[in-house]
């Protein structure tokens, strides 16, 4: 007896779902109801968002087809291959709201989705964070579907693997894991599937609120997830035993297990030749040391240790700081905070405005703020170089990290001079090599040592010298040669 009522109740049960879906898109402006009949008897209720949907589409595969339906065949009505039964209300109302169109057969009390989003989304574009003269000029977009496909073209091969998962309890993004299984360390999809099935947040909009949940270390201005919207810079780390983040509605992808030397590599490295692309990373190392020295460095020196100046200089600082009112120290943090304030400005302005207000800020508040006495032409000539130096990083979220770093050995230099840099350098080494991303270490290959890796640290050794993926990375497949791999 209870064999025999148990698909009754569950007919039942589908039979009230419209009016509980009814209820449910009470107050949405947006949803639509529509009733065909079908025949004499059969009625078909249709129920969706019609601006989640594509209407064109629903005229032609379904609202067109039932009109001409002969009998009361359903089936043969739908012009659609995503079509997939609603098993329960739950169901039905996450179908709705991710572009579903809800389709009642009243005749076999059978509840249908059919897949019909609207592919809003916008055309594929140049990269407008990290620019190249040479490569690719494609990028990801919103749309979490053309990614895959970006990426599938670069690696047509059948163990490019993709796992999903839906996180969020507002906003249900979707996140994509993607691997080439045989290559990467099984370890790391483990590490990283077991992150992302922890998180338990409500709304999720960019990939960098999903690398917030999921990195190691969470107080620390160290990035351990790399963002990046260049299909071919995945696609790269993807051959090398990386693994890659897909997230919906963000056009930046993460990239993991990094180091912070990732941090100094461009993608246009690869596609320059090996001396000219050795000669830009290391000039990208210069850099970083300059940007984060030479203000703490003019402030150690004009405070403590003006007897380590050559003479002929010591006249010129002599001069420039004779009429100032303020100290090394607070003269300095003006200056930086001036140019962080300008920076800021400049991002958040329209295009045009924001070029011109760049100019005027650099040209006419640093001429002011000298002919003011609240700065030395000296600093505005350290501080130049240094703004510029910062822009020779092209990580973004390493240039913002940056700006704390400079101001921690500025505070250290003003009340201990070079040996507060030296400490702060020191602390900075240390906090950096007790860092891990996805569980490896942070400063690999230098520590742990890893010779063979050398080759693509600190220069951009020939391509055809990297005959092995990193060792860091311990990947399952290690050469990169056909005739090898044999």
């Amino acid at each position: 007896m209870v064999e025999k009522h148990e698909p009754q109740m569950k007919n039942h049960q589908k039979s009230t779902w419209l009016d509980d879906l009814k209820q449910i898109l009470n107050h949405m402006e947006d949803a639509e109801i529509i009733e065909h009949k079908i025949g004499t008897s059969a009625s078909v209720h249709l129920l969706f968002i019609k601006t989640l949907i594509d209407q064109e589409r629903l005229n032609e595969a379904i609202i067109q087809p039932l009109h001409q339906s002969v009998g009361n065949s359903l089936s043969s009505c739908i012009i659609n291959s995503d079509v997939s039964e609603v098993v329960s209300i739950e169901d039905a109302g996450q179908k709705i709201m991710q572009g579903y169109i809800l389709l009642y057969d009243s005749v076999n009390d059978q509840w249908l989705g059919i897949q019909l989003e609207n592919p809003l989304g916008r055309a594929v574009e140049s990269s407008q964070t990290e620019t190249v003269i040479y490569g690719a000029k494609d990028s990801f977009s919103e749309q979490i579907d053309n990614n895959i496909t970006m990426l599938r073209r670069r690696l047509p091969i059948t163990t490019l693997k993709t796992e999903s998962f839906t996180i969020g309890s507002l906003s249900k993004t979707k996140v994509v894991l993607m691997y080439i299984d045989g290559i990467i360390n099984p370890e790391f999809v483990s590490i990283a599937r077991e992150k992302i099935e922890s998180v338990d947040f409500d709304q999720f909009l960019d990939s960098a609120q999903l690398a917030a949940f999921i990195e190691d270390h969470n107080h620390t201005v160290f990035p351990q997830f790399l963002q990046t919207d260049r299909p071919d810079a995945c696609a790269f780390a993807l051959g090398e035993g990386k693994l890659t983040l897909l997230v919906s509605n963000s056009p930046f992808a993460l990239i993991c297990p990094i180091t912070l030397f990732h941090l100094f590599q461009s993608p246009e490295d690869y596609f320059l030749r090996w001396p000219v692309a050795s000669f830009l990373r290391l000039m990208r190392y210069g850099s970083f040391i300059i940007s984060l020295t030479m203000i703490p460095f003019y402030v150690a020196l004009t405070t403590f240790h003006y007897q380590m100046v050559p003479l002929p200089i010591l006249f010129v600082l002599l001069e420039s700081r004779s009429k100032l009112p303020f100290t090394p120290f607070v003269e300095g943090i003006f200056m930086i905070v001036t140019l962080e304030i300008i920076k800021e400005a400049s991002l958040r302005m329209p295009t045009k405005t924001s070029q011109t207000l760049g100019v005027i800020g650099g040209i006419v508040i640093g001429q002011a703020a000298v002919e003011a006495g609240f700065a030395s032409k000296v600093l505005i000539v350290l501080m130049g170089i240094s703004a510029i130096a910062f822009f020779l990083v092209p990580n973004y979220q390493m240039t913002k990290s940056m700006v704390l770093l400079q101001l921690l050995l500025l505070i250290l230099a003003s009340f201990l001079g070079l040996p507060g840099i030296v400490i702060g350098l020191i602390g900075i080494l240390a906090h950096i090599h007790a860092l891990t991303s996805l569980g490896q270490p942070y400063l690999a290959p230098l520590s742990p040592f890893y010779g063979k890796d050398w080759i693509d640290l600190f220069i951009r050794g020939p391509l055809i010298w990297m005959k092995t993926r990193p060792n860091n990375l311990k990947p399952l497949q290690k050469w990169r040669q056909e005739k090898m791999k044999k």
